[in-house]
């Protein structure tokens, strides 16, 4: 994979891409600001962007002339039209573990991450208004469930 810059005006967004990314520039702006660009916008043989849509328009919200690009030339139209997709399906299919996010943000106190879309009131759930969901009784007396959001181990009787 090579990463090149472009002039940002060579670039042309999908016309028809699904996507709406008017909520995700300005957090995305925010993130290229304090920690530099670190994912390439993706283009096919026209320039036409096959992912980074924010990212572009994050740097243009930023004013950048030039922009990191990988060329996917090497791609079918096909192939571009269902990676457009799948670039972004796949990340909505990920999970956050609360108890580990809500970790890492304890542990971020220089940087505001409400500048990235945070919210800054995060709570989560107490274990005990956690639903949990146990199998059916077995011939064991107690049953140990082990709760998905803080980790705390629960003994049914």
């Amino acid at each position: 994979m090579e990463v090149r810059n472009m002039n940002i005006d060579d670039i042309k967004p999908y016309d028809n891409n699904p996507r709406d990314n008017d909520n995700a520039v300005e957090s995305t702006a925010n993130s290229i600001k304090e920690f530099g660009w670190r994912q390439p916008i993706v283009v096919d043989k026209d320039k036409v962007i096959v992912a980074g849509h924010t990212r572009y328009y994050a740097a243009k919200k930023l004013g950048y002339d030039v922009v990191p690009v990988v060329d996917a030339s090497d791609l079918s139209d096909e192939q571009v039209r269902a990676y457009r997709l799948a670039d972004n399906k796949t990340g909505e299919l990920a999970d956050w573990n609360t108890k580990l996010l809500d970790d890492e943000l304890q542990s971020i106190l220089d940087i505001d991450m409400t500048d990235f879309g945070f919210d800054e009131n995060i709570e989560f759930a107490p274990a005990d208004e956690v639903e949990v969901k146990i199998d059916e009784p077995t011939e064991i007396e107690h049953k140990e469930v082990t709760c998905p959001h803080c980790g705390e181990v629960f003994k049914i009787d």
